[in-house]
């Protein structure tokens, strides 16, 4: 007899590759939210949404879980403000970064003791086996281990001025790949200045590590192994959505209601669009995750060609437009935020964060492109038909759910019910 996991962990400290035996969850919806009745103005804002599943994900991170029924007096407001931003460490020893330097968060020792040995050229020999541990405490220890640390974590050498020439800023990029930073929270002013690069960074910060798909070597090789594969790995990608979401700036100043409203019913824009990003670099394959590839023929096998056909349209069109990684994750928090849920209480703070965002992509794309003013406005045209592909990656999954036969976890089967059964 198959039992129903519920996944209580907070998404921060779930590691996002941990594999959960499929067998163990039930495709049973029974179970899962179906909400009020539409139209019922005294469950208006208890939506399918708010289910004990998606409930322990945010509770499990600190917050407190607004009483259902909540009606949009202030009850279960968060404590962070538009204007605050979660503060990040050091990438090479754990301090309390004070910003990025050198292309890295870092703090004000690293980034000293790193611009002192490229300005002095000094070279450092490990008394060890050079595989000393670089701490806050240890980070004095060794000095060669350090300064391999700040090269692993990708520290500029370029970004150095050389001839100590205070002033001026550094003309160098930050490195994207600065995604494994540790968050804290703490406030971080967002000034009209600069706003636009304090979000991109930060929202390439808070990128999410790569998810594996493994699937499992015992089953063999078939349709059902596909689709289980395919259940499973967006189950854990929406966990990892839901952590993620939590440090775009501005979503925690939104009430716990609305928060959990405007997940429910953009989630699977989300996640369409990262595969969709993913599978850039690919003709006619959809790359769901580096170890999960499904070509034309192996989506005709499993019933997904329409999926897959749906999810190639949208990434040639991004494909089109050259989209790069900063402009991804941009596009991505909009998404968060493009929500028309009748559910959300505040929409007027929602349409707020959501010019902030389009704000900051406008500023982006006026300093990187100031002779394509369009170019912003082409990006967001892309909002319909990213829409228009998670309604039939939704269709795709619920089918599979009425079919039977095919395990999935019930935060999954949540969150595909309450879509459902949104007006």
């Amino acid at each position: 007899m198959q039992q129903t996991h519920i996944f209580c962990e907070s998404p921060a400290d779930t590691t996002p590759n941990r594999r959960t035996s499929p067998g163990g969850a039930s495709s049973d919806s029974s179970q899962s939210g179906g909400g009020g009745t539409r139209g019922d103005s005294a469950k208006r804002y208890s939506p399918p949404l708010y289910t004990p599943a998606l409930r322990c994900h945010f509770k499990d991170e600190g917050g407190d879980v607004a009483e259902e029924g909540s009606t949009g007096n202030g009850a279960g407001r968060c404590k962070y403000a538009l204007s605050t931003l979660p503060k990040r460490l050091c990438l090479v020893c754990g301090d309390v970064a004070s910003g990025y330097h050198y292309g890295v968060a870092s703090c004000e020792a690293c980034k000293a003791f790193f611009k002192r040995t490229i300005q002095g050229n000094i070279e450092y020999s490990c008394p060890a086996s050079n595989e000393c541990e670089i701490t806050k405490r240890r980070r004095k220890a060794c000095q060669a281990c350090r300064f391999t640390k700040c090269l692993k974590v990708g520290m500029l050498k370029e970004g150095v001025r050389l001839d100590r020439v205070r002033g001026g800023r550094q003309k160098y990029k930050r490195r994207p790949d600065v995604e494994n930073a540790t968050y804290q929270n703490a406030p971080l002013p967002l000034t009209k200045e600069s706003s636009s690069n304090i979000i991109v960074s930060h929202l390439l910060v808070a990128e999410p590590e790569k998810l594996f798909a493994m699937p499992d070597p015992l089953q063999p090789d078939t349709a059902q192994r596909t689709l289980t594969t395919l259940c499973d790995l967006a189950d854990r990608e929406l966990v990892v959505i839901i952590g993620w979401a939590k440090h775009i700036p501005g979503f925690l100043s939104l009430s716990l209601a609305d928060q959990m409203s405007v997940l429910q019913s953009v989630w699977l824009e989300v996640l369409v669009l990262g595969v969709a990003y993913r599978s850039l670099g690919c003709e006619d394959e959809v790359v769901f995750a580096e170890d999960f590839v499904l070509d034309e023929e192996m989506s005709r096998a499993a019933g997904l060609t329409e999926l897959n056909a749906a999810i190639s349209q949208l990434a040639r069109r991004f494909r089109t437009l050259n989209l790069d990684r900063e402009e991804f994750v941009m596009l991505k928090a909009i998404a968060l935020t493009n929500s028309d849920s009748v559910y959300i209480e505040d929409m007027e703070a929602v349409q707020k964060l959501r010019d902030l965002l389009h704000q900051a992509l406008l500023e982006l794309e006026c300093q990187r492109r100031p002779d394509d003013p369009q170019r912003a406005g082409r990006l967001l045209l892309t909002l319909p038909l990213l829409r228009q592909t998670a309604g039939r990656a939704l269709n795709t999954f619920y089918s599979i759910k009425t079919r039977g036969g095919v395990p999935m976890h019930k935060l999954f089967l949540e969150m595909l019910e309450a879509m459902m059964d949104s007006p």
